[in-house]
């Protein structure tokens, strides 16, 4: 495996990372959002990965990420009983919502650690490209 085919398998990584951290700060800023121009609340939104071929024609042809779509939640949203908000029904409930802030955290916390590793995978092939270089300049 080369150099460049280690940059292209963590570059995709940390690009498909980048992608999951917006969607889980939109989710976050959201999370009390009670009317969309959709209608309704706002829906918690997340990436869905794939295998990626990047064609090295080898063993690792799907070595690579790309984010296959964006994902919709259709889970139930959150009621409340407040009887003065302006969202409220008839019935004074509002619907907030499908988003848990701390499980948000909990994907922040993985979406980082995982960009984390792929930024080094890139030291990594860094230090061995300088290490072999190294090798041909003292001989």
């Amino acid at each position: 495996m080369s150099i460049n085919q280690i940059l292209d398998i963590a570059g995709s990584g940390m690009a498909a990372q980048r992608l999951r951290v917006q969607l889980i700060a939109s989710n976050i800023a959201n999370s009390e959002t009670t009317r969309t121009k959709e209608g309704g609340p706002y829906r918690r939104r997340d990436a869905v990965f794939q295998a990626q071929d990047l064609g090295f024609g080898d063993a690792l042809a799907a070595a690579g990420v790309k984010v296959a779509g964006i994902q919709t939640s259709q889970e139930p949203f959150l009621t409340r009983y407040e009887p003065g908000h302006p969202d409220a029904d008839a019935n004074g409930i509002v619907k907030y919502p499908n988003v848990n802030p701390v499980e948000e955290m909990v994907n922040l916390t993985e979406a980082s650690r995982s960009y984390e590793a792929n930024i080094a995978a890139v030291r990594t092939a860094k230090s061995m490209a300088s290490s072999a270089l190294e090798i041909l300049r003292v001989q």
